[in-house]
């Protein structure tokens, strides 16, 4: 059965002065992709997919080839045109982009986040067994800071299904009570088992959007707000698993430096 590993690393970050974040080394010579994909190989995947854009595609071919240890390599372009927009339309739309690809069962992550390997054992496991998609939820106390505010998806749950998705701004761990939320409720960090038949819905979506808010230059179209619209029209299901890891990310030149003292911390 073919699983493919799908990472969209079309945009780049204006806080990184046209470096590549992904590309930041973690230690030993290490970029924070290659461990991600050393945390995710192992879990069974079958073929790894880079949706690029202008300014990435070059770099990713060059440095991963059509062939990672072993795991195929393909690439599909995320394009955009730069006279009417600012950036990409968002992860829902480069989601879409590989759509001719995508011809079997696929986890969608972000490629500047580590997210444990139990993260990836869980969905390739779901993946094998069952035919509905799946996310994995994680401890809101675990993937906020001690100071500072951020954003997170908030997932509201009935049993072992995502009921909605939402994402709440400005959350600030010593104030969730604020905002009704406490150390333990799940959020989503952007990591996804999905199918065809869901890129197929999504893209009819995203095509909509785009028409809808072409004279907008920065809107995009978000993969997890699109996924909870489909659960709420009865489209799709989304199991979702609790882990006790934590996702550890960049977001800030710099970064990698906690990075780097929260693996060694963790002996990851």
């Amino acid at each position: 059965m073919d699983i493919a590993l799908v990472y969209p690393v079309a945009g780049m970050s204006s806080r990184f002065n046209g470096e590549i974040k992904q590309f930041a080394k973690i230690g030993n010579n290490e970029t924070l992709i290659e461990r991600s994909l050393k945390q995710a190989i192992p879990a069974g995947f079958t073929k790894i997919i880079f949706i690029v854009g202008e300014k990435t595609e070059k770099p990713f071919k060059e440095k991963f080839g059509n062939n990672y240890n072993g795991i195929p390599v393909e690439y599909c372009k995320q394009s955009y045109n730069p006279e009417e927009r600012k950036k990409p339309w968002g992860s829902a739309d480069a989601l879409c982009s590989a759509k001719e690809i995508l011809d079997c069962p696929f986890v969608f992550c972000n490629g500047d986040d580590l997210y444990g390997k139990n993260a990836f054992r869980l969905l390739i496991k779901h993946i094998k067994e069952k035919k509905t998609c799946a996310t994995i939820g994680y401890r809101l106390g675990n993937v906020i800071p001690e100071e500072g505010a951020v954003n997170r998806g908030i997932f509201t749950i009935e049993g072992n299904l995502v009921k909605s998705l939402k994402e709440m701004i400005g959350i600030e761990k010593s104030r969730l009570n604020e905002k009704n939320l406490s150390e333990d409720n799940l959020c989503s960090m952007n990591i996804f088992a999905l199918n065809s038949e869901v890129v197929r819905m999504l893209n009819e979506i995203v095509e909509e959007f785009k028409e809808r808010n072409k004279g907008n230059s920065t809107i995009e179209c978000f993969l997890p707000e699109e996924l909870s619209e489909l659960i709420k029209q009865k489209k799709i299901e989304i199991e979702i698993y609790s882990t006790h890891e934590k996702c550890i990310g960049i977001t800030h030149p710099g970064d990698e430096l906690k990075v780097r003292e929260q693996l060694d911390q963790q002996n990851l």
